[in-house]
């Protein structure tokens, strides 16, 4: 069965990865749009593809997006566009508030094309400091504050609100610290990786107490692609990561000890917000949709490492 599908925020990382994904399908015309503002066109599928196609497009303003949209009459919509990062999400909030305009523009054109389904990329942000550890789907409450996790709060809001009044369709993938090849190297795991390969200084936030969880990039872009092939979490929303939790300080001196580095751990001031002392999702729903074992941290490490994106 041929299918038609947009994916927004396709230069980016997470975007980028299942771009790759999906054009192993033949039977998958994947259409690309970026503003390229943090996207890169680097890390677009290569060679040219025969399944593909990239177009440069701000999903924020209407006059780029619609033409897009009402040219190919997409099947499905995998939105990933988004200002991403903690640091730069607080330092540009304003842009941050702007992509909420876009997802009201992508939802007004998928209900008037014909979407049968759009795919959102929300995030472990709109959990804020949980009270609940893991947390569920369901039954963790929404404690988010910063604008990135708002943007991404009234995203969801938008998607459900859509379902009811207009019967269009969605998933939501809450994502939960993706990394692998191809991620910039401003992000804790690439950061690290990049400094112990190089020999610097090591720096942490704080006393490093902080716990994390990593999920490498192919157990995440596996999972969500099984969504829409197998017809799986209509309507619904799934934590997309790991449950194997670890400290920021454990982090950095795994990657020194597989690396060998001599680089030194150094601690700076803690955040004044945006880092959250505790996130570990329940990934029951993740685990049955990959449906073979994750990718261990020491794996997606060396991994990463083997790429030979970050030897810089």
């Amino acid at each position: 069965m041929k299918r038609t599908i947009l994916v927004t925020g396709g230069a980016g990382f997470v975007g980028s990865c299942m771009v790759d994904k999906l054009i192993e399908d033949p039977d998958n015309y994947v259409v690309i749009v970026d503003n390229l503002s943090t996207g890169n066109i680097e890390r677009l599928p290569n060679p040219q593809g025969t399944n593909w196609k990239f177009i440069k497009c701000n999903c924020n303003e209407y006059r780029d997006l619609a033409p897009v949209m009402s040219s190919y009459k997409f099947d499905y919509v995998f939105h990933y566009a988004a200002v991403v990062g903690v640091k730069r999400t607080l330092e540009n909030p304003v842009a941050v508030l702007s992509d909420i305009q876009g997802i009201k523009y992508l939802l007004d054109l998928s209900k008037n094309t014909g979407v049968k389904r759009v795919f959102f990329s929300s995030s472990s942000e709109v959990y804020g400091e949980p009270f609940e550890h893991p947390q569920n789907e369901m039954t963790t409450p929404l404690n988010s504050r910063l604008p990135y996790a708002v943007v991404k709060n009234v995203g969801e809001a938008f998607l459900r609100s859509y379902k009811q009044e207009f019967d269009l369709d969605y998933t939501i993938f809450r994502f939960f610290n993706t990394y692998g090849p191809k991620q910039s190297s401003d992000f804790v795991m690439t950061r690290f990786i990049k400094a112990a390969l190089s020999g610097n200084d090591i720096t942490i936030f704080g006393d490093g107490s902080q716990t994390r969880t990593f999920c490498y990039r192919n157990d995440n872009v596996d999972a969500c692609a099984r969504t829409l092939y197998d017809n799986l979490h209509l309507n619904d929303t799934v934590n997309i990561g790991s449950d194997f939790e670890v400290s920021v300080l454990q982090l950095a001196q795994m990657i020194i000890d597989i690396t060998g580095s001599k680089s030194k751990l150094v601690h700076l001031p803690a955040l004044k917000e945006g880092d959250m002392t505790r996130r570990k999702p329940d990934i029951g729903k993740m685990r049955h949709l990959l449906g073979r074992p994750m990718t261990t941290i020491e794996q997606g490490i060396k991994l990463t490492i083997e790429s030979g994106q970050y030897n810089y």
